[in-house]
């Protein structure tokens, strides 16, 4: 069939749906009603001769053909979008409101210096800060409600994309006034230790230490899981339990919780964090405008 047969407000909620996965949420984004949505896609289906979403559980999922589409529905809209509004980003004048994903040791370490660079380069923007946990249950980048994500995990889905901003190195730490804070350990100290782990989400934390304490030998005792590092530093700093925590958080606010480093032949993982976006921001300005105002700001300058 011809494109001309198309109505282009057909393609503009299939693109909804296949979006927001969801009629009701796909109706609230195009300020129609969800029977409105039903009847679009009943003439889309007839036309293309595809179911293009069924139903999955709670919500719908697209059929192969719609995700075919996608992409190239994505991208054509995109660009007639662009040629009817043929606006300059001005990224001084701009009022968008960003969302960006960032576990809790981030945003006590990195998140000051990016608040520096918006009130500067994007004064009338304002910025909403999620974390990993929400990050995931909303969906991830591939929703409507987040920007972007600085995570661990790099784009792995259809349609992410990913570049690495920086390593972030770990360091064992106990309460200053640990017994065995002040002395190199002796590998049966180390072995005897209890750990306070994080698991910022379930399955998708700060997980993978007990292999390394296995290939050393050594017992890797949880005492206790929490879900950020900052309870994790709380909790170290009122027991004898340890805890393998970002350094830049340490470093920032490991005095302030009364922590230190122990000296000990323990594994301290360094973290790749990569900021993550999905192909649906990929073009747009002020998304890119606001992807490169993060990359200068938490990039390390000698990387």
């Amino acid at each position: 069939m011809g494109v001309s047969r198309l109505d282009l407000n057909l393609l503009l909620t299939l693109d909804a749906v296949i979006s927001e996965r969801s009629v009701v949420r796909a109706a609230e984004r195009l300020n129609v009603t969800a029977s409105a949505v039903s009847n679009a896609l009943a003439r889309l289906r007839h036309e293309l001769g595809d179911p293009l979403v069924v139903r999955s559980g709670r919500g719908i999922v697209p059929t192969p053909r719609a995700l075919e589409l996608a992409p190239a529905l994505r991208e054509a809209l995109d660009g007639i979008e662009r040629a009817v509004r043929n606006e300059r980003f001005d990224p001084k004048a701009t009022t968008r409101r960003f969302v960006l994903a960032l576990a809790d040791a981030g945003q006590l370490s990195k998140l000051p210096s990016l608040a520096r660079s918006l009130a500067e380069e994007m004064p009338a923007a304002s910025l909403r800060v999620v974390g990993i946990d929400t990050y995931l249950s909303m969906g991830g980048v591939s929703s409507t409600d987040v920007d972007a994500a600085i995570t661990r995990h790099a784009g792995e889905d259809p349609g992410v994309h990913a570049a690495i901003l920086y390593e972030e190195p770990s360091v064992l730490v106990a309460r200053s006034g640990h017994a065995l804070a002040s002395r190199r350990l002796a590998r049966a100290e180390l072995d005897s230790l209890r750990h306070v782990d994080v698991e910022l989400a379930p399955g998708r934390g700060f997980r993978g230490l007990e292999p390394s304490y296995a290939q050393l030998g050594l017992r890797h005792d949880i005492a206790m899981v929490v879900p950020s590092f900052v309870a994790a530093a709380a909790v170290v700093a009122e027991t004898e339990w340890v805890a393998t925590l970002p350094v830049s958080l340490v470093e920032g606010f490991g005095r302030r919780f009364g922590l230190v480093a122990l000296d000990a032949d323990a594994p301290t993982p360094s973290t790749p964090l990569n900021l993550v976006w999905h192909e649906r921001t990929h073009a747009d300005p002020a998304s890119r405008a606001f992807r490169a105002l993060v990359k200068r700001s938490l990039t390390p300058k000698s990387a």
